[in-house]
């Protein structure tokens, strides 16, 4: 392993990304893996670099010293030697005022056609191999320019139209203006190239999240695990903290090859229907190689499509509880079939191209990878495998799983109708999966789409954690009624609207804007430019704490959970969870964002100072 040639905190010259410039920066830290710095420049903006993008400041005090060295005057004298001016040419004789006139014409020319911007003459000039402009050489660079030979007469013209030269002696101090208009300029349009070179560059993943390699080789254990226990507590009759463990069923009661064959129907049925070609198709947001990926938006007219079909089996005395009476075996069936997915999604990344692959999941330790998702949009031709598990098979099944469990408690009681905490369960779940649906476009734009990939943890999160966790409320209710009175359950719904509302509106705020920052509909709203070229909301939801979405969440969390009444704290899982789920991506955001946007990131926190819960987080 080579030794690294730059210390911690050492300040040195590092190039910036797809330029010739050099800018001073401060060494944070050293990836032994990758073999990059990680860099800062003065106005926040951390980078990774090679070794060979990064001198020390000693080196360009050498190279600028030496290019200053040399003495224009030689230069000058060669150059007199190479041609005589005072001689004079062929047929007519000038005189000695007209060859003066004529020389000092030609000095004006020559100072008119090098007027162009420092900067952009430095970028103009292809440099050498191995040779790069420094900032403090791009002075020396133009004088050079200046004592060279003349462009071509109609490159001269396209400069002078171009940047509307004037003469230095008649409005020197409007040139220096503009020449520094200019250099600003040409600086901003290099640093969106350069932002759009990182953003192409393929790189590998430094900053491992939820534990890292270990962190995630026990996660793919502890959440199978915690599925399980929360089903078999849901089934006890007192599901107390203190009844811990609950009695293990036998092995071989785990599996049932039916069970698993009904899901496999269930996920193909839901396939056959993402593929009708029915519902507009749309496209993504680019990839990092520019490439925008189409998707078909047809999710609720599946949901239509899945709800006929429930409608046609419960019409032919099709038995819907069997799902609660075997609700343990389908988990089973969910999760060993996302583990199958996810091996088979791994495999075929490791033949993706580069600029394919996740940028959160190509660390290059493979079960890190393998949890994360190594490819970022994996297809079969047109099916989106990623696209389709995030809104089809888990999150429509939850809602059917939520329907058997209503159907389920209606003939073990033998109630003729489910009870009123039962139907406040089955509304405000359906209301929140319709809303999905409904808005499907939305989905997009989630980090989910665009930055995470396709691995175990977003298979089991989709096939598995979704429908058999989200839908613990209307399980646990089935072998624990709870009754509530009207007035509870009037005071519930008002809470669950209001975090509806504060979740569809931030959203949608977000959505509009992402897509169309310039629509007139959005006038109202303020925003803080950033360096990327997109914009950060000061004003709406976005001005009133940081991650109003999440806050929407869990009031509704809430609300779905309080008419399973106070007796145990089981049913509540889900909030617990929810809101530890939001703080851990609320971070992720937080590091992504700053990393992303850098000093506009922290203008948008000091207008913006709570994050999720106003005047409290």
């Amino acid at each position: 392993m080579p030794n690294r040639k730059f210390a911690d905190g050492e300040v040195v010259m590092g190039r910036w990304p797809g330029s010739v410039l050099y800018y001073e920066v401060q060494v944070t830290s050293y990836d032994d893996v990758s073999h990059l710095y990680t860099v800062k420049y003065k106005d926040g903006t951390e980078l990774a670099l090679k070794e060979s993008d990064i001198r020390s400041q000693s080196a360009f005090k050498q190279r600028k010293s030496q290019s200053s060295s040399s003495s224009p005057s030689r230069r000058s004298s060669s150059r007199s030697r190479s041609r005589s001016p005072g001689r004079p040419a062929k047929g007519r004789r000038r005189s000695s005022s007209q060859s003066r006139e004529h020389k000092d014409d030609k000095k004006k020319t020559i100072s008119e056609t090098n007027l162009a911007p420092l900067v952009l003459v430095a970028f103009l000039e292809i440099p050498r191999k191995g040779k790069y402009i420094h900032q403090g050489e791009i002075e020396h660079s133009v004088k050079l320019r200046g004592q060279q030979k003349l462009k071509p007469d109609l490159e001269i013209a396209r400069v002078l139209e171009q940047y509307s030269l004037r003469p230095r002696k008649e409005e020197k101090k409007k040139e220096e203006i503009y020449s520094e208009k200019k250099t600003f300029e040409t600086k901003k349009i290099i640093e969106k190239a350069s932002l759009k070179t990182i953003e192409k560059a393929p790189s590998k993943t430094k900053e491992l999240e939820f534990g890292g390699r270990i962190g995630t080789f026990t996660l793919m254990f502890f959440l199978p695990a915690t599925v399980l226990y929360l089903l078999l507590m849901c089934k006890q009759d007192d599901p107390s903290l203190m009844n811990f463990p609950p009695p293990l069923p036998a092995l071989e009661s785990l599996w049932e090859a039916r069970v698993f064959g009904v899901f496999l129907l269930w996920f193909f049925l839901q396939a056959l229907f993402y593929l009708l070609p029915i519902g507009k198709v749309v496209e993504g947001l680019p990839l990092s190689n520019g490439r925008k990926l189409q998707y078909r938006i047809n999710g609720f007219y599946a949901f239509v499509l899945t709800a006929a079909a429930i409608g046609t089996l419960l019409y032919f005395q099709f038995e819907l509880h069997y799902l609660y009476d075997h609700f343990l075996q389908f988990a089973v069936s969910a999760t060993a079939f996302s583990m199958v997915l996810s091996i088979y999604l791994y495999i075929r990344s490791l033949k993706a191209p580069e600029e394919e692959l996740a940028p959160g999941g190509n660390s290059g330790y493979f079960v890190y990878d393998f949890f994360t998702g190594h490819e970022l949009n994996p297809r079969i031709g047109s099916f989106d495998l990623k696209y389709f598990c995030e809104l089809r098979p888990g999150l429509i099944g939850w809602v059917v799983i939520n329907l058997a469990m209503l159907l389920a408690e209606m003939k073990i009681h033998n109630q003729s109708m489910p009870s009123l905490s039962m139907i406040l369960v089955n509304s405000f779940q359906l209301l929140y999966v319709v809303d999905a649906l409904w808005n499907e476009e939305a989905v997009l734009t989630t980090m989910d789409i665009t930055h995470d990939g396709f691995g175990f943890m977003l298979a089991f999160g989709d096939l598995v954690w979704v429908p058999f966790v989200y839908s613990l409320q209307a399980f646990y209710l089935v072998g624990h009624p709870t009754a509530i009175s009207w007035p509870v359950a009037a005071a519930i719904t008002i809470l669950n609207c209001i975090g509806y509302y504060i979740f569809r509106s931030a959203n949608s705020q977000k959505n509009s804007f992402r897509r169309n920052p310039a629509d007139p509909k959005l006038a109202y709203l303020k925003s803080i430019p950033t360096a990327t070229g997109k914009g950060l909301l000061v004003t709406g939801w976005w001005g009133f704490v940081r991650h109003p979405n999440y806050l929407g969440d869990i009031i509704m969390a809430l609300a779905w959970s309080l008419p399973c009444g106070f007796n145990h704290i089981l049913p509540y899982f889900y909030v617990i969870y929810f809101i530890c789920l939001l703080v851990h991506r609320e971070a992720r955001d937080e590091h992504h964002c700053k990393q992303k946007y850098g000093l506009a990131w922290e203008r948008y926190c000091q207008r913006v100072p709570y994050r999720i819960f106003p005047y409290i987080y």
